[in-house]
């Protein structure tokens, strides 16, 4: 039967005609096709426009790498331009697994070529080539010889790399001032941590181009690296050679736990030498607490009660501020004094009316103290601080302590009883440089400096200048200082042991009884020390010695290394000698009777140095000693017998029927003396026995 258009389903509904079906599905088709386009478009343009600078810098990771491109560090050099520190180029041995056909057979030719152990650098080539890397450190640094047997070898996969390692040619010399580098070559003490961003330069990049094997087929130089600044010190090597031979002999004989000596030009702060004992090599790592310890710069980093040698600060302050002069008399009070229950001992007693600047040389306590009263404390306290105590100098060095100095409301009733000889604060070696400078330097202050010029490669020299001079005390006070501490070396004087033939010599010795914060007592341990300048009538250098832990006085231990030390110094310097007052040694000026620090004795006429020590100035070299000749006096006594080793009771049986005055100290058995054993005495001379147990 057939349909009529009209026709209906089984279910009543009309079929659509067959092409409009087609037509709803390709409708269909199109929008999904329409959609999927829509979808592709934003997806480009996400790509394209919002995550263009992502998948770029995907691309040029793949496709490129940046290495940074190593600056040479710079060199430090002494004032004559000789190498203190300088940074070598070495090669160093790099691999990339995925390039060695063999691997075993790689590890075992290199492990043999470099001293490496085998089984170790196959297990890392092995773990570096399952992970897909292409570059792997083998060995840091090689020597040539190593380099040139590696190179023969034409090993697939194995290349070099340049990097530099810093070493210091001359071992231990000035190693407290240049201070070390650590792995990376970064500074971790002296001038290379003080100095690090001048030092270690501005790195530049290379970039390159990798193919898709990963191997680098175009370099480009995007920025060139600026080495770091060459820094030239004002240190003289020979003059520190000098210093540290000294202080190391020093320390060997008189039993002592670290010392530290400053020398200076006076006139422009420069330093020429500064050093610490113990020492260190700092191409060597640190190891240990002892290792640690001895790279700390004592002279700038530890902070000592300098006992009399702090003496002149008060008779500069007392010429200043008072209308007592040289000559001015003084009551000693015959060495003892009372103050606010407190008694005060001078080492010596039986000084009683003396002249200020004997007061200086003899170091009598009770004398400064006498004087410190008349100076007041607001006074005294004004020109501790214009001589540069309580604050830091500002050298590039790291850990520089500024000492303690207490201002005067926080002084005790007795404080002006110890401050002005030297107690109650603390100082630093080089602060004490600093304050003899002043002196020396007609009562101006120059800050010291240990840089003495910059200069980067190419480019102009940066000349440190110098820092402008403060006055701090009058011209006509500092020369009659000057006289004065001239009076300390001569015999009578508590530093004889400091005086150079040829030359003439101001200074002053110290001996601070070192504290037990936990016995609450002082011990019989001294911070021995001496400052001193010559020639005394145009200083060109300042010497500062520093001994802690001494059992001996300043006047015995720190005074020949201040004579060993500037004598060498004087000739480095090519210092015309001046003339020696004979005139004024012979009188035995400034005293018959030998005076005494808070703890120094008056130190006999140096003992000759020993034959054989050459005259010179060409340091570092052999030693180089000055022979001191034995003075001789008018109307000498008897020679002073050698009483080491004798109970008290032999001393004095021994003694007394020679007229030979004693100064006894202690109980027990003679351990030391003072003057030595075969040395002159002079009318009215002591000599000092000092027993122990």
């Amino acid at each position: 039967m057939q349909r009529s258009p009209g026709n209906r389903d089984f279910g009543g509904n009309p079929e659509p005609p067959a092409d409009e079906a087609a037509a709803k599905r390709l409708r269909k088709l199109a929008r999904i096709g329409l959609g999927w386009c829509l979808i592709v478009f934003l997806r480009l343009i996400h790509l394209q426009v919002f995550s263009n600078s992502e998948y770029l810098m995907l691309a040029q990771h793949q496709q490129q790498k940046v290495m940074e491109a190593h600056a040479r560090r710079g060199s430090i050099l002494d004032r004559n331009d000789e190498a203190l520190a300088v940074s070598t180029t070495l090669k160093s041995v790099v691999a990339n697994p995925q390039h060695m056909p063999d691997l075993p057979l790689t590890a075992e030719v290199l492990a043999r070529v470099l001293n490496l152990d085998r089984s170790e650098l196959l297990d890392r080539l092995q773990a570096y080539a399952s992970s897909g890397k292409g570059f792997m450190w083998v060995k840091h640094r090689i020597s040539t010889e190593e380099a040139e047997r590696v190179a023969m070898l034409k090993l697939s996969g194995v290349e070099f790399r340049d990097e530099t390692v810093r070493t210091y040619p001359k071992g231990t010399l000035a190693a407290h001032i240049l201070g070390g580098v650590d792995s990376e070559e970064r500074g971790n003490g002296g001038i290379e941590l003080g100095l690090q961003e001048e030092l270690e330069g501005i790195p530049g990049s290379v970039r390159v181009m990798k193919d898709v094997t990963n191997r680098g087929y175009e370099s480009i130089v995007e920025s060139k690296p600026q080495p770091g600044k060459d820094i030239t010190l004002t240190i003289d090597e020979r003059i520190q050679y000098v210093a540290e031979r000294e202080l190391r002999k020093a320390m060997g004989t008189c039993r002592c736990k670290t010392g530290s000596v400053v020398v200076m030009n006076p006139h422009n702060g420069d330093i020429l030498a500064m050093t610490s004992y113990p020492t260190f090599d700092p191409n060597e790592p640190p190891s240990g607490r002892d290792g640690m310890a001895a790279r700390l710069n004592l002279a700038i980093a530890a902070p000592f009660e300098p006992g009399s040698v702090f003496k002149v600060v008060t008779l500069s302050a007392a010429l200043e501020t008072t209308r007592l002069q040289p000559e001015s008399p003084i009551n000693c009070m015959g060495g003892v004094m009372s103050l606010y229950g407190r008694v005060i001992h001078d080492s010596h007693a039986g000084l009683g009316v003396i002249p200020m600047r004997e007061v200086l040389a003899h170091s009598s306590n009770v004398g400064a103290i006498q004087i410190g009263m008349q100076v007041g404390v607001k006074n005294l306290y004004e020109y501790i601080t214009r001589f540069g105590f309580g604050k830091r100098v500002g050298i590039p060095l790291p850990s520089e302590s500024p000492g303690q100095v207490f201002e005067p409301r926080k002084w005790g009733k007795t404080s002006i009883g110890s401050v002005p000889m030297g107690h109650e604060l603390t100082v630093t070696t080089l602060q004490l440089a600093q304050a003899c400078s002043v002196v020396a330097n007609n009562g101006f202050l120059v800050k010291p400096r240990i840089v003495l010029r910059r200069q980067r490669a190419g480019e102009p020299v940066e000349v440190e200048p110098e820092s402008p001079a403060v006055q701090v005390i009058s011209a006509l006070n500092a020369a009659k200082m000057r006289s004065m501490m001239h009076g300390v070396v001569l015999p009578g004087g508590t530093g004889t042991r400091a005086r150079i033939p040829g030359y003439t010599v101001a200074g002053k010795t110290g001996s601070a009884q070192i504290y037990d914060f936990q016995a609450k007592t002082y011990t019989h341990k001294y911070n021995a020390s001496f400052m001193g300048m010559a020639p005394m009538s145009d200083p060109r250098i300042v010497v500062a010695v520093t001994m802690n832990g001494s059992p001996d006085w300043g006047g015995t231990v720190a005074a020949p290394v201040f004579r060993e030390v500037a004598a060498v110094a004087l000739r480095i310097l090519d210092v015309p000698k001046d003339p020696i007052d004979d005139v004024q040694i012979a009188k035995g000026s400034p005293a018959e009777t030998a005076g005494g620090d808070d703890n120094d004795a008056a130190s006999a006429p140096p003992a000759p140095v020993p034959e054989g020590a050459a005259a010179d100035a060409e340091a570092p070299a052999p030693a180089v000693s000055a022979r001191l000749q034995m003075a001789s006096f008018p109307g000498e006594g008897p020679r002073v017998p050698n009483l080491l080793g004798k109970t008290m009771r032999d001393v004095l049986n021994e003694t007394a029927p020679a007229g030979i005055a004693v100064d006894a100290r202690g109980s027990g058995l003679a351990w030391a003396q003072d003057p030595p054993p075969g040395a002159p005495l002079r009318p009215g001379e002591h000599v000092v026995v000092e027993f122990r147990r």
